[in-house]
Formats: C-alpha cells, sequence, structure tokens
C-alpha cells in the first residue's frame, strides 16, 4: 500500500518539494501549524524509526537540522520543534517515517503536554539497567 508521502515523492500528489537527497526528502506540511513548517520523510516507506536503518535515522536528522536552520533565516520563530513520532499510540498519524519541524512563536497555541511522573532514583536506576541489558545487545 502506498502512503500518503510516497504519493508526494512520486508526483502522483502534487507537494511543495523543499529538500530531497538519496535518503530523505522534504516539503511545506499542507497544514500548516505555524508559517515554515516543514516535514522531512524517508525515500523508502519505512513506517517508523523503528524500521529503519542507520543512515536513514541519520539522514533523516542531517536533513532536519538544513531545515531547522533554513526556517529560522527564512521565518525569524521565537523557537523551534522537531517531533518524530512513532505508531498511533505515539501520535504517529501517517505510517511513513517522518518528523516535523515546526516554527514556534510565544503565545503561538500550540501544545505537548503529558502527566510528568517523578518516580525517584532508585526506580530510575532500575529502568536505566533494563534498558542497559538491551544497549549492550546490540
Amino acid at each position: 500500500m502506498s502512503t500518503i508521502f510516497q504519493k508526494l515523492l512520486s508526483g502522483e500528489l502534487p507537494c511543495a518539494k523543499v529538500y530531497e537527497d538519496d535518503l530523505v526528502f522534504a516539503f511545506m506540511d499542507a497544514g500548516q501549524v505555524n508559517d515554515g513548517h516543514v516535514i522531512v520523510a524517508t525515500k523508502a516507506p519505512r513506517e517508523t524509526l523503528l524500521d529503519c536503518s542507520d543512515d536513514e535515522a541519520a539522514a533523516l536528522m542531517r536533513a532536519a537540522r538544513r531545515m531547522a536552520l533554513a526556517v529560522q533565516a527564512a521565518f525569524a520563530p521565537d523557537g523551534i520543534t522537531v517531533l518524530q513520532a512513532n505508531k498511533p499510540a505515539g501520535w504517529q498519524t501517517v505510517p511513513h517515517l517522518h518528523l516535523h519541524v515546526l516554527p514556534r512563536h510565544a503565545g503561538d497555541g500550540v501544545g505537548l503536554v503529558w502527566p510528568r511522573k517523578e518516580p525517584g532514583i532508585d526506580r530510575l536506576r532500575e529502568l536505566g539497567a533494563r534498558l542497559q541489558a538491551h544497549l549492550d545487545a546490540r
């Protein structure tokens, strides 16, 4: 099944593409939250960050930085949010690996909130040990 991003990349659907290299492409989000809102996506149909190669992940971040620098120069926002979501429970709405480069302005009404939990240092160390066991296995 072809995702909307694959259709944009192929030219089947129109888009305002602003960047392309061997692994990723970037285009203006059709749902501009603020002027300058850019999406950077993999060319290959990877569903999530968990499905891509190290090279693709690195290319996404290199392109995101390049877009952020251009957004800062072109739109002079007060800040920039870079957002990457995975799977519906993680807020992903398009099943194709991408990230948003979102210019931000004080009072722009954009919100991102979650309940903060403070489990304490012992629990943090326990959680870290669980994670470290899987990092060491790579």
